[in-house]
């Protein structure tokens, strides 16, 4: 089932509502299974099949918490859990591109049928290592299988994120307060979902044609002109953006509406000035995984520079195999690995040699630089194959070129520019989610009140004025909604 429509939000999101509000007047355990089993119906939508592996994944992997916190035998139970879960993960994310390259260098035939990958089960999977391994730390206890099965299943994070820890969203589930009614949370979250939707059905749908069209082009072997390729590749880094960026706001909004705060994902990331500040900034909880649970034990910065560089190298490079199953998704990881080391190396140089650089020179050259490494990145993590994306970036670069040449149609070609620039002055010009909302955003979603610079007419309130305002935003994503299309992160 999808956010962006019309059964989820006229059918499923006001029902589970009704009930959960009706079900938490009387008892909060009620509430909390209601809401468990509108999860699972919200999942099995999908493909009832695979319901079975959500919740065997779940009720084993909150076995091995409760083992882990008796701390008897925990190394060889940490061991045992987490290598549940990395299998599990390998087998329906992993099991089709090894076989395929494994024939591909051997020559030999290996018969397996084409594997399924489930939805969100880099997610949830994420999410429970994450559990396991602060158990296993004693930072976290979970008695109540019910909260655990919340924790796990809850439909607004389970497809696409974000990433959740345990010791954020147990205290909201034990809450009393949160399975009462609150009508500015629920009119909060309604405004916030309202966003997401504008974002996703009419930013990220509308310029995402322009992508398609072009990345098709290049998986069948065109060239680009240069105009054509930067359209292409800016207009899928746009795409990307608004569209995962709308899915984390509709699920922050939808939560909200059950009193129940998800944590942020995004903070405006294309408006960073370093590779740094660009992770710090786009899907915050995936970062702070790879950083707590990947690059931290592997050593950090605590053992040296080199070591620091492999290991953040080493990080980005699983970030990018998490994404996906294929070579375009580890070139991509490797990239960023490289983006990052050359970042805090040039900032360690810079701090050496003291060189006295003009603050505002180096925010616009580290603005832009970052910008265009992003977006060449976003071109290998888009393409099909390595060959789809040497074709765009080959464009890009504009290198001679051999062979058939995409050629869009002028008004085409206009209306790409026309999308690339609107939504480039969109992202660096107006207030973010958190931004707009500061005002009126609870619990772990709530902002730094200093972090924007936007004065109080940008900021949201409970007033006639601004409930038009959201009320045109509805109209205009409703209207984009008779033929909804998936969000990108449900293929990762």
């Amino acid at each position: 089932m999808l956010f962006n429509s019309f059964i989820f939000i006229f059918a499923f999101l006001p029902a589970t509502l009704l009930g959960y509000f009706v079900a938490g007047a009387y008892r909060r355990e009620w509430a909390a299974v209601w809401l468990v089993a509108a999860s699972l119906a919200f999942y099995a939508w999908w493909d009832p099949r695979y319901l079975p592996l959500l919740l065997v994944s779940a009720v084993t992997n909150f076995l091995f918490g409760r083992a882990l916190s008796t701390r008897a035998g925990s190394r060889v139970l940490i061991f045992m859990g987490i290598s549940f879960n990395l299998l599990l993960l390998a087998y329906f994310k992993y099991s089709n591109f090894i076989v395929a390259n494994v024939q591909a260098l051997s020559g030999f035939r290996l018969e397996m049928h084409q594997v399924i990958l489930p939805l969100g089960i880099s997610f949830f999977t994420f999410t429970q290592i994450a559990f396991l391994l602060d158990v296993f730390r004693g930072e976290v206890r979970e008695a109540k299988p019910i909260h655990y099965l919340l924790f796990v299943t809850y439909f607004p994070h389970l497809i696409a994120g974000p990433i959740l820890h345990h010791k954020e969203m147990m205290p909201q589930f034990s809450h009393p307060r949160t399975y009462q009614f609150d009508p500015e949370k629920l009119l909060t979250g309604c405004a916030i979902f309202v966003i997401g939707l504008f974002k996703k059905a009419v930013l990220a749908d509308g310029v995402a044609p322009y992508a398609n069209t072009a990345f098709k082009a290049a998986e069948d072997g065109a060239q680009f002109l240069m105009p054509d390729a930067w359209s292409a590749a800016l207009a899928y880094t746009f795409q990307l953006y608004f569209d995962f960026s709308g899915y984390c706001d509709m699920a922050i909004g939808a939560s909200l509406m059950f009193g129940i705060a998800l944590p942020l994902n995004f903070n405006s990331p294309y408006k960073s000035r370093s590779i740094v500040e660009f992770w710090r900034r786009w899907h915050m909880t995936l970062s702070r995984f790879l950083r707590d649970y990947l690059y931290i034990p592997l050593g950090g910065s605590r053992k040296g520079g080199v070591r620091r560089y492999v290991n953040l190298f080493i990080t980005m490079l699983l970030g990018g195999l998490w994404h996906g199953a294929g070579w375009t998704f580890v070139i991509w990881g490797a990239l960023h690995g490289a983006y990052l080391c050359i970042n805090h190396a040039f900032d360690i140089a810079r701090a050496k040699t003291r060189i006295a650089i003009p603050e505002h020179i180096l925010s616009v050259a580290g603005w832009a630089l970052t910008f265009c490494a992003v977006v060449v990145g976003w071109v290998i993590f888009r393409a099909g194959s390595v060959s789809a994306a040497l074709n765009v970036l080959a464009g890009m670069a504009d290198l001679t070129l051999s062979g058939p040449v995409f050629h869009p149609r002028p008004e085409a070609r206009f209306q790409a520019w026309i999308w690339c620039v609107a939504l480039l002055g969109v992202t660096l010009l107006a207030p973010n989610t958190q931004e707009f909302m500061r005002d009126y955003l609870m619990g772990i979603t709530r902002p730094d009140k200093g972090a924007t610079l936007f004065g109080s007419p940008f900021l949201f309130r409970m007033t006639a004025r601004w409930a038009m305002v959201v009320g045109v935003f509805l109209c205009a994503g409703l209207v984009c909604l008779p033929q909804p299309t998936s969000f990108l992160y449900f293929n990762f």
